[in-house]
């Protein structure tokens, strides 16, 4: 049984409720989650559950009937994100809306193998380096691994590319030194799926665990082996499918892609797909590779080999580089279809230590478009001169080069006063949650008609500009019959009239951009309503170490959130007065699709917090807590200064 406890609870009142349970010879686990703490009680015994309620402290008991209690999504209804942090301060994250991939060599070999595999798997974008230093071969004449020195090749390349690794444990007795040389995953190979011995020595480590699927075994054998491992003390468990032995010859295995989608009903836990031994033929690997992400999959794990005519283990599995860079290219475009994205490596830098930075002495802040953008004057306007403006060619690009760790903050415009909101960037808001928003400006927005010199208000007949820009001087626009022309942003507009040097061509931009673009000011403050202005976001990662903070940060004042309200009569309006109830000033609320549920929508909310409030970080997340009882889904995206 799960026994939820109340926020509330006091050490007495746990301490009893722990004794009563294990009186009835129940073992019990502790599980601290940020909203509610937890005891799962797993024993053979009935026991009426009212025992248990009645007793001060439990806000309510949940029964389990599956006999995999811990591994049960009764035990736990949202999914588990494994975070398997690397050496670059990032976090890599396992479930949730990323995909991973895991590749190296089925067997270390050598130092300059590992090298060299580790190089090639990570410029393809793999987040994870796998590799074997003991080999379970079903020869005792057949290679067996290096060994410890094996593990070392293995972390040194793991280390040189900022890849956590991966190895398969093959004995309880290794375990030690595989700690030693800092084995960041374990894998458990499906020989030993039911090596129960193994298992329980392996959770009580609390580290990441790859548990693969035995060749015959059952979903529910290999998820009681999972329940062994979490009842030993781990919470970081990772399910593997590699396929299962049957009938067939054509294939090493046979690749039970449909555990995915049965898994996800039954079970929290993230699950991945190592199509290499399921299939056994490399050139039958990427196909299936694809599928494995369609079908659910939260990544894929599979052999690749700089030379694998010469591999020591499972030569015929092992990709070439060049295959497993395609299959990473494929799966870029897979992701979106089914609203998800490829997980990247962060950059090697610091952002100290990055070549800009010590050029210019300022840490990096993206926006769209090019010199002169209204984006720019905004990172000027709220960093003054401790930022540096980088160009970049969409409001997609800025939220991934912030994700790669290519530069520290991102400017992103999420709303107009006259032409409303960018959904663009709500959108990514939702796909991208490695993203938090950790500032806030606003401009006022005055447009201005530039042209190439010897250009007049008659001669013009195209003008280029962002398509907000455009929206927001329709009426100008109109009344001289021009015809608009989107572009990336107002500058980008500015530049390309420039580059034309004709003067039936004109830009819609601010006035600063004629200096930096050699044209002339037809017309100032061509906007529809002059109270035009502008709302920009600052986004930083939030899967790094440590948090980000922006330069002079002041107490925070606003807050960001997305929620999904329940399927019933009522839940909007029971969901907003639980705004109201906390004093919360929501200054919008903005519904958006959720991707792949028709008819069900995020509402985003900004809402501004009370000055009287001492803590607003803790305000908000208690904040949060009381919105689930009336809400789902609820992601905080942020809470700022503005």
């Amino acid at each position: 049984m799960v026994i939820v406890l109340k926020n509330d609870a006091s050490d007495g009142e746990k301490k009893n409720i722990r004794d009563l349970l294990k009186a009835r010879n129940f073992k019990i686990n502790e599980v601290k989650g940020e909203e509610s703490t937890i005891l799962a009680a797993v024993g053979r015994l009935a026991m009426d559950i009212r025992e248990v309620e009645v007793l001060p402290g439990v806000a309510k008991v949940v029964p389990i009937s599956k006999p995999y209690k811990l591994a049960s999504r009764e035990f736990k209804p949202e999914s588990t994100i494994v975070e398997i942090p690397n050496n670059r301060g990032q976090i890599i994250r396992v479930g949730g809306s990323r995909l991973v991939s895991i590749g190296g060599p089925c067997a270390v070999e050598s130092r300059q193998q590992m090298m060299d595999a580790a190089a090639a798997v990570a410029a393809s974008g793999a987040t994870m380096l796998r590799g074997g230093a003991y080999k379970p071969r079903t020869s005792p004449y057949a290679f067996q691994g290096l060994g410890e020195e094996g593990l070392k090749y293995l972390k040194e390349a793991g280390d040189k590319y900022g890849l956590p690794v991966v190895t398969e444990i093959v004995a309880a007795e290794y375990i030690p030194v595989m700690e030693a040389n800092g084995v960041d995953v374990y894998q458990v190979g499906a020989r030993n799926m039911q090596n129960f011995e193994l298992l329980k020595r392996l959770g009580k480590l609390g580290k990441p665990v790859i548990l693969k699927r035995g060749l015959c075994a059952t979903i529910q054998e290999w998820l009681m082996s999972a329940e062994y491992l979490l009842s030993s003390g781990t919470d970081k468990v990772i399910l593997c499918e590699r396929g299962i032995r049957t009938y067939e010859t054509a294939t090493r295995n046979t690749l039970d892609l449909s555990s995915v989608p049965v898994l996800r009903s039954l079970t929290h836990l993230p699950v991945i797909v190592d199509p290499s031994h399921a299939l056994g033929v490399r050139d039958k690997i990427p196909p299936m590779a694809l599928a494995a992400v369609a079908a659910g999959a939260d990544g894929i794990i599979v052999e690749v080999h700089c030379q694998p005519e010469s591999a020591l283990s499972d030569a015929a599995q092992a990709l070439y580089p060049q295959q497993f860079d395609k299959i990473m290219r494929d799966m870029e475009a897979l992701a979106p279809v089914i609203g998800k994205e490829v997980a990247h490596i962060r950059a090697a830098e610091t952002f100290e230590e990055h070549p800009e930075y010590n050029k210019t002495g300022k840490i990096q802040c993206a926006f769209s478009g090019k010199k002169g953008a209204y984006a720019e004057q905004a990172i000027i306007n709220y960093f003054e001169d401790t930022a540096e403006p980088l160009e970049v060619s969409s409001f997609d690009e800025i939220f991934q080069q912030v994700v790669d760790g290519k530069v520290k903050y991102g400017m992103i415009p999420i709303e107009n006063s006259t032409a409303g909101s960018i959904y663009n960037n709500y959108d990514n808001l939702t796909r991208y949650e490695d993203i938090s928003i950790v500032g806030a400006v606003t401009i006022r927005i005055e447009h201005s008609l530039l042209a190439p010199k010897g250009a007049t208000l008659e001669s013009v007949k195209h003008v280029y500009s962002h398509p907000q820009g455009l929206a927001q001087c329709s009426n100008f626009i109109k009344n001289h019959g021009y015809l608009p022309v989107d572009t990336v942003s107002t500058a980008t507009g500015a530049e390309l009239v420039s580059q034309k040097k004709d003067i039936t061509s004109a830009a819609i931009a601010n006035a600063r951009n004629a200096e930096i673009y050699g044209l002339e000011v037809l017309k100032q403050g061509i906007e529809n309503n002059p109270n035009n202005y502008t709302r920009f976001v600052i986004i930083a990662a939030n899967h790094t170490k440590q948090s980000v903070k922006i330069l002079g940060e002041k107490k925070p004042n606003r807050a960001t959130l997305m929620f999904a309200t329940k399927n019933e009569a009522g839940a909007l309006y029971d969901t907003l007065g639980i705004f109201k109830k906390a004093e919360l000033n929501m200054n919008r609320l903005e519904s958006r699709p959720i991707a792949g549920k028709p008819w069900k929508y995020w509402f985003y909310s900004d809402v501004v917090i009370p000055e009287k409030v001492k803590n607003p970080v803790e305000y908000i997340k208690n904040f949060t807590e009381e919105l689930k009882k009336t809400a789902e889904d609820i992601r905080l995206l942020g809470v700022y200064a503005e």
